[in-house]
């Protein structure tokens, strides 16, 4: 379901971009903002209750945490800041690079609480766990999608020369 989240996200905003909107004029662009919202599903997950059970809340997250962690309640609410964070700096072009970079290291340290929970069997809001093939999988398509956004992020919109002519025009 996530997955999905962040390439419908993203195909939909590269749609507005090719309709002129300039924020969304380039598929880095889109797939930062895509990812962005994506990071407000996985982040809200941190903060929901437990007591919640139509989406992963708090405790699921807390059950994650492998047990050689100490402090897993409060890694689970930092961890939440960090993709809150991440998301707003992607949304800004100026930290979009950055931001990019930080989000990739944080799915990198985020895969062992992602291990954990396949092979532990963590189940999520009352539903079954999500087996290890799928997660890891999308692990890496998190941290594909960020690295690619870093990467690509390396002129800014006013020296774009697409961008500058659509301006222009």
């Amino acid at each position: 379901m996530i997955p999905l989240v962040l390439i419908l996200t993203t195909l939909l905003f590269r749609a507005l971009g090719a309709c002129g909107v300039l924020r969304f004029a380039t598929w880095p662009a889109s797939a930062a903002h895509g990812l962005a919202v994506m990071l407000l599903f996985t982040a809200s997950a941190h903060f929901v209750p437990a007591g919640v059970t139509v989406m992963p809340n708090h405790a699921d997250m807390v059950r994650m945490v492998p047990p050689f962690l100490p402090f897993a309640d409060a890694l689970v609410y930092l961890t939440g800041v960090f993709e809150l964070l991440g998301a707003a700096g992607l949304v800004l072009t100026a930290t979009r690079k950055p931001a990019a970079y930080a989000l990739a290291a944080l799915f990198i340290a985020l895969l062992p609480a992602n291990i954990h929970a396949a092979t532990a069997h963590v189940p999520f809001a009352g539903g079954a766990a999500t087996p290890l093939w799928q997660r890891i999988p999308e692990q890496i398509l998190y941290l594909a999608t960020a690295l690619w956004i870093a990467r690509a992020t390396r002129i800014t919109t006013s020296e774009s020369p697409q961008i500058k002519e659509k301006v222009h025009s």
